[in-house]
């Protein structure tokens, strides 16, 4: 009996890491251009990121840098200059590439620098002390709220790639549908410029026959 309880706290702990969506990201900026990352989200989902520049060569006072967070349809979310740590947070409006951008305020600052992203999103993104606080639960039953919302997390995804699967499948037909099209258009040209080309030589050669 022993063996039960310990086997439900793997199985939750198994599917508490498979719905993993936090992620630590750690990005060498270069002296001119931007360093950007991006992360297909869909819709209404919480996404939550810190982030702090780290100086490799140890100047101080830390150098600046600018961050930017676009929408899949070039909305700016998030917008920050002469920064040396900051966070953003929002819930998508929008399904797909959300994009995330730094670069050096003053590229003559001297020094690489690094920039380290703390980046959650969904069921990683909640905060689950204020959730035990609020609705006064703790140990086992605030677990298996986490596993509920991890289960919830999975649903919705499997749910989104479905329609990202259906969208493919629509596109891949039309494509399809528009090349045997243009196939069929493309063969009819050339049975057409074959049978002008062979009435034309006919023609040429009953003339000089009668000449």
């Amino acid at each position: 009996m022993a063996k039960k309880p310990r086997l439900f706290f793997q199985v939750i702990l198994f599917m508490l890491i498979m719905v993993k969506s936090g992620d630590c990201i750690w990005l060498n900026l270069p002296k001119s251009g931007r360093k950007c990352v991006t992360e297909e989200i869909h819709n209404n989902v919480v996404v939550l990121a810190d982030y702090v520049v780290i100086s490799d060569v140890h100047i101080h006072p830390t150098p600046s840098i600018t961050t930017k967070v676009t929408s899949p349809y070039g909305n700016v979310l998030h917008h920050k200059e002469n920064a040396t740590h900051g966070q953003f947070a929002f819930t998508t409006s929008e399904a797909g590439q959300y994009l995330v951008c730094f670069w050096a305020d003053d590229p003559n600052q001297g020094g690489a620098l690094s920039v380290n992203i703390d980046w959650k999103t969904g069921i990683a993104a909640k905060d689950w002390e204020s959730v035990a606080r609020r609705e006064k639960i703790e140990g086992v039953e605030l677990e298996l709220r986490k596993l509920e919302g991890a289960v919830e997390a999975i649903h919705d995804n499997l749910l989104y790639l479905k329609g990202r699967e259906a969208q493919m499948i629509e596109v891949s037909e039309t494509t399809n549908s528009r090349v045997a099209w243009y196939s069929i258009f493309s063969l009819g040209i050339c049975i057409a410029a074959s049978a002008a080309q062979l009435w034309y030589l006919t023609r040429f050669f009953q003339k000089k026959k009668l000449i």
